[in-house]
């Protein structure tokens, strides 16, 4: 009994290339995107996991940070924390106490980690115009100030953080997302002419 070989050829078909994004849960937290864009190591894996991701506070946040033409009706840098009396207690400012509970310390916050019972920027940035130039004028300075403060506290704290970044135009200091991923990845945003 004589035993043949079959021979097998195989052709090789031209197939447009995927690219596979790691899922995230349905709802991700704007954080949890950014942290996840921001690993990856090409731009088009990053431009495909915006895309993949998308959201109007994802938009929103990129827009408030990159469009020069907006301007932000918060002072720049440190958020302070409370009554001075609290700042004596629980040291530091807002900022500083938001950024230890997001790299998991305590903070004067009080906040889970988890985000249960709060809120998040997918809820909340439909409110973030009360912060720029041309959003809500008929706010005062003491009044806009209150709000984004309470907004932080209610918010997750690696949420909070990535406002604090946005308000100052800082967002690349801590992403490494850039303005091209952007407007590759939201080719419908018009940049300019916002205020």
């Amino acid at each position: 009994m004589t035993t043949t070989k079959k021979k097998t050829t195989t052709t090789k078909s031209k197939s447009t290339r995927t690219i596979k994004v790691e899922t995230l849960p349905t709802n991700p937290f704007v954080f949890e995107i950014l942290e996840l864009a921001s690993k990856q190591r090409s731009i088009a894996k990053k431009v495909e996991t915006l895309k993949t991701y998308s959201h109007p506070s994802l938009k929103s946040i990129f827009i408030w940070n990159f469009d020069e033409t907006i301007v932000s009706l918060l002072p720049e840098g440190e958020v302070p924390y409370a009554e001075a009396e609290d700042q004596s207690v629980y040291s530091g400012t807002l900022s500083e106490n938001l950024k230890k509970e997001a790299y998991g310390g305590e903070s004067a916050t009080g906040q889970d980690l988890d985000g249960r019972g709060r809120t998040s920027l997918r809820n909340e940035y439909v409110n973030l115009y009360h912060f720029i130039r041309g959003g809500n004028n008929s706010l005062t300075t003491i009044r806009r100030e209150t709000m984004f403060i309470n907004l932080l506290q209610g918010l997750h704290p690696k949420e909070a953080e990535i406002l604090i970044l946005v308000k100052d135009k800082k967002l690349t200091d801590k992403y490494k997302i850039s303005f091209d991923c952007v407007k590759k990845a939201y080719p419908d945003i018009q940049w300019g002419g916002r205020s």
